[in-house]
């Protein structure tokens, strides 16, 4: 039921006390209680990003001709992420809503530009198993068809596989620095060598890495080249909003040079209301975005960076070094970076089950699948609650292990059912209706660990595995 909206206005007083009153349900992010989403640091940091944002909150980005301060910053900002990047003066890009919003660029250029030059009709993208979800998002949106690259045993792309994929329909190769779910950095080098043999595009998808591993680099850290010093790299996304820790809606996408870039351009010409012309995604750009990206690379500086670097390094390495300690668990993988992910190798620990009992101890946790585990995306502040998140997690273990039954309830026996049913088809159609219900007119909210049995009634988990059993049984 739709809640109408007041006749009469409100005091600012009371719709304040009612904002931070909605906040009551939400993580606990101020704490360090939350590995994702989130990019905070301290108090004093977020009160400047606010002011930056509001001293432009009203500032549109959509004409670079009107708002001539919101452009200069943008160009600033893209010289500045440019010049971390390694990339030349040619180097050109634009300010994004986010790193969804850059992905989708990046798959429209190089879908068109495919079409421009080689007259590509049935255009195809070549992305590792691993891509981050906006990749799948985007091919449905510009109807570019996946082609998935599986992993090798140490979940890097397997190369020989990728190379065979290219064809001729192929518009643009993927890869990460690093990718999303595992923390790994996808081998750039060999893929840009594949890419400029085969006189294909690589994007590099730094959504994640574009404002850290730069900076983890110059404190010394060694680490494979993924940016633009790798010949074949054509464009690179790298979220401000992250670890370049700006507020939310600033990303960037930049190009190699602005033979790409204007691909990625709308123009309009035959509009009642004027030549229209615009350079991303969105029309509106808000304008707060700009300041708050621009201001927050001059605050902290490369210097600022760095120190920032070495902070979530540390806890990086702390964490997965009493990961590592705690016999029942392991590292997926060889992650660089500041994200992680952590399975299960005792057959009596179910990891999800585990994740069950750190979220319930106050820790926003994530899960994985394929293989299943638990993710990290680490920041500098989580150095601070190290030790509390290990001594909950090695409690978490031992309750689970102690336990064994706890896998079979709540979130744990959910998600893991869906991570195994294998029509996939049905789990996707069911989570659909599950999601759109939080849309209904009045508002809704979606508890996947109460979709299992002991929800009352008929549960996603029962019905899934009621329909897997009908299905099986037709033959």
């Amino acid at each position: 039921m739709h809640k109408p909206m007041p006749e009469k206005g409100c005091e600012s007083s009371e719709i304040f006390a009612q904002l931070e009153a909605f906040k009551t349900c939400d993580p606990q992010y101020k704490e360090g209680r939350v590995w994702s989403l989130v990019y905070y640091l301290d108090e004093e940091h977020s009160a400047f990003i606010k002011e930056a944002y509001h001293r432009y909150a009203c500032e549109n980005g959509l004409n670079p001709g009107a708002f001539k301060s919101l452009k200069k910053m943008e160009t600033e900002v893209i010289s500045a992420t440019a010049d971390i990047l390694n990339g030349t003066d040619e180097v050109c890009g634009v300010i994004t809503s986010g790193g969804t919003e850059s992905c989708l660029m990046a798959v429209k250029t190089y879908r068109d530009m495919a079409k421009a030059e080689r007259r590509v009709k049935k255009p195809e993208m070549v992305i590792p198993t691993t891509a981050h979800v906006a990749w799948f998002k985007a091919a449905e949106y510009f109807n570019v068809r996946i082609r998935l690259v599986p992993l090798n045993k140490d979940f890097k792309p397997d190369l020989k596989k990728l190379k065979k994929m290219v064809n001729r329909n192929t518009v643009m190769i993927l890869g990460s620095a690093p990718e999303y779910p595992h923390g790994i950095i996808d081998p750039i080098e060999e893929m840009g060598a594949i890419a400029q043999q085969k006189k294909i595009p690589l994007h590099v998808d730094a959504c994640v890495g574009g404002f850290i591993l730069p900076f983890m680099e110059m404190n010394g850290e060694s680490l494979p080249r993924w940016d633009y010093r790798v010949p074949g790299v054509t464009s690179i996304s790298a979220d401000i909003h992250k670890y370049g820790y700006a507020a939310k809606g600033a990303s960037t996408i930049t190009y190699r040079n602005l033979d790409y870039l204007r691909y990625q351009m709308f123009v309009y010409e035959d509009w009642p209301g004027g030549i229209f012309a615009s350079s991303a995604l969105l029309g509106t750009r808000p304008g707060g975005a700009y300041a708050a990206a621009w201001g927050i690379t001059r605050y902290f500086g490369k210097q600022g960076y760095r120190s920032l670097a070495v902070k979530t390094l540390d806890a990086v390495n702390q964490l997965k070094a009493g990961i590592g300690s705690i016999p029942e668990l392991q590292i997926i993988g060889a992650p660089q970076g500041p994200l992680f992910s952590y399975r299960s190798i005792d057959p009596d620990v179910n990891i999800y089950a585990v994740g069950d009992q750190m979220d319930a101890s106050g820790w926003q946790v994530n899960r994985n699948q394929h293989p299943p585990g638990l993710h990290a995306m680490v920041t500098a502040q989580h150095l601070q609650v190290v030790d509390n998140y290990l001594h909950d997690l090695r409690a978490a273990v031992a309750t689970v292990k102690q336990n064994p039954e706890l896998a079979n309830s709540g979130g744990a026996a959910t998600y893991g059912m869906m991570a195994h049913v294998p029509l996939r088809g049905m789990v996707k159609k069911k989570v659909l209706e599950m999601y759109s219900e939080q849309y209904r007119a009045g508002g809704g909210e979606m508890d996947i660990a109460a979709a299992g049995p002991g929800a009352g009634g008929e549960g996603l988990l029962d019905k899934l595995v009621a329909r897997y059993v009908q299905r099986k049984s037709r033959g």
